[in-house]
């Protein structure tokens, strides 16, 4: 009989391994991405002081979203998080996936972010 696989112990494993080379500074902050099954959050966080500089969320009610656990609402975030990257005064940003694959919610989301005006 197979040992059952804890599906978010493997996704912080891999996520783990990513941190190890994904660092935010000041002039490039790290985009991290978190998808739950009813929501997706974005944040762009400087990993030298520990502050988020900007953020987003399905979960927000000014977002006004019926779901949060979809493509459309994963563009959504995007565009909202990279305009307020752009409020912030930042450009430029690298891509922290999670440990998720980059597939469906993740890129809609990276996608948007980009054409939002952030670079990575």
């Amino acid at each position: 009989m197979k040992a059952q696989v804890d599906r978010d112990a493997v996704r912080r494993r891999i996520h783990t391994r990513i941190r190890k080379r994904v660092q935010g500074t000041a002039e490039r902050p790290r985009l991290a991405v978190f998808r739950s099954l009813n929501h997706i959050y974005a944040q762009v966080i400087d990993d030298r002081t520990g502050h988020t500089l900007a953020a987003a969320s399905s979960a927000e009610k000014s977002v006004q979203l019926k779901s949060g656990g979809n493509v459309e609402a994963a563009k959504v975030i995007g565009k909202l998080v990279a305009e307020r990257a752009k409020q912030a005064g930042i450009g430029a940003v690298v891509f922290d996936r999670g440990g998720f694959l980059y597939h469906g919610r993740v890129k809609a989301l990276a996608d948007a972010a980009r054409e939002g005006g952030l670079e990575f």
